[in-house]
């Protein structure tokens, strides 16, 4: 065990918070049974595993990190080891979620870990965000939808205009403030 490892608390896999229950609240009640969703970045799982509790559609999840394909294949969320999109067809889901790595960090302070790249933006917060909205509207279906959880850290409006960018617009349906962020649930569709 090293010592980055025991400065985390042994904790590899990003666990659910109130930016994991927001996202999965807000999803669950726009989504239905009948749905093919697939949760990029699943982490722990909880967000695909609500959702799919709440709403019965049918959920698969995506992550990077070895270690969380496993924790969420625990949780009984089928799960793909994926970086982002690469390996799934295009038009494949009705519906894609996403709570993604957003806080701002200086790359000079990050750590080499699972869980720094479960935490860390980049400099703006929006090091992931950027290429997935660049390839999401690939694998939605022409109805398609996307569940994205930004923070005010990331500058909502600069990701509204990239998703605008990218052929994609909504509007929020869900925000939650703490002391030093808001959280933003954006639901995006093809325009």
């Amino acid at each position: 065990m090293t010592d980055l490892y025991e400065r985390r608390g042994g904790e590899q896999v990003y666990q659910p918070a109130e930016d994991s229950d927001l996202l999965a609240r807000a999803a669950a009640r726009r989504l239905g049974g009948d749905e093919r969703v697939l949760d990029v970045g699943t982490g722990s799982g909880y967000v695909a595993a609500t959702v799919a509790a709440a709403t019965g559609a049918r959920v698969i999840g995506a992550d990077v990190s070895p270690l969380a394909v496993r924790e969420a294949r625990e949780r009984g969320v089928p799960v793909v080891r994926a970086d982002l999109l690469d390996p799934f067809r295009d038009g494949a889901f009705d519906a894609v979620l996403f709570n993604p790595p957003y806080l701002p960090t200086d790359p000079a302070h990050e750590w080499d870990d699972w869980m720094e790249r479960a935490l860390s933006g980049g400099p703006d917060g929006r090091r992931v965000v950027d290429p997935f909205l660049a390839d999401v509207r690939r694998v939605l279906r022409p109805d398609g939808r996307v569940f994205l959880l930004v923070s005010s850290l990331t500058d909502v409006e600069t990701v509204r205009e990239t998703g605008r960018e990218n052929g994609l617009d909504g509007e929020v349906i869900a925000e939650e403030s703490f002391p030093f962020e808001r959280l933003v649930v954006l639901e995006l569709r093809a325009v």
